[in-house]
């Protein structure tokens, strides 16, 4: 069972629940060590299995309010590119935002499009408060990102996560309900 999120749409992208016809994409594109390196929790390698055993937990996760996964395609061709979601915290009506795109689309601005329209359903349509992200300081595109739909540096949390045998740094950026201009 996938439960399904409202599908969303920008100029260029449309953001929709994923399907287990997505696997093979997602395995092909996350599957790639440059993505993985720049994410705290992409496993490497990736297979098209783990990428199914991914998918089947997105409906349990809606179910609880833990979290909502979506995938993020081209509109024109409905090409799977990446994947954008939220880590939901319900009590304090925040989360977490991350995405992710696949290196063959990196320096087009998708990132930060996909990530514009989820802040958009999140404070909108959610009612969320706060939005927060954070990226490897070894990955300053994602912060780029971040910038552009306005969230605001809150500070750097210092070897916060161990990846692939190194600590990284986490900088950390967010954006209040307040704040957010559509």
């Amino acid at each position: 069972m996938t439960l399904q999120f409202p599908i969303l749409t920008t100029p260029r992208l449309q953001l929709r629940s994923f399907k287990l016809s997505d696997a093979p994409q997602v395995a092909d594109l996350a599957g790639d060590f440059d993505i993985a390196r720049m994410t705290s929790n992409i496993p490497h390698p990736y297979t098209e299995e783990m990428a199914i055993q991914w998918i089947r937990g997105h409906a349990s996760q809606a179910i609880s309010n833990t979290a909502i996964h979506y995938a993020i395609l081209l509109q024109e061709s409905h090409l799977f590119i990446g994947a954008t979601g939220l880590t939901l915290d319900v009590q304090n009506r925040s989360a977490e935002l991350g995405y992710w795109i696949g290196k063959p689309y990196w320096n087009q601005g998708y990132a930060t499009e996909a990530a514009q329209a989820v802040l958009t359903f999140a404070f909108t349509r959610l009612g969320l408060n706060r939005i927060e992200a954070r990226h490897f300081t070894k990955n300053p595109a994602s912060g780029r990102v971040m910038q552009k739909i306005g969230m605001t540096y809150e500070g750097t949390l210092r070897q916060s996560i161990y990846r692939f045998g190194c600590f990284e740094d986490a900088a950390l950026y967010s954006i209040l309900q307040k704040e957010f201009c559509q």
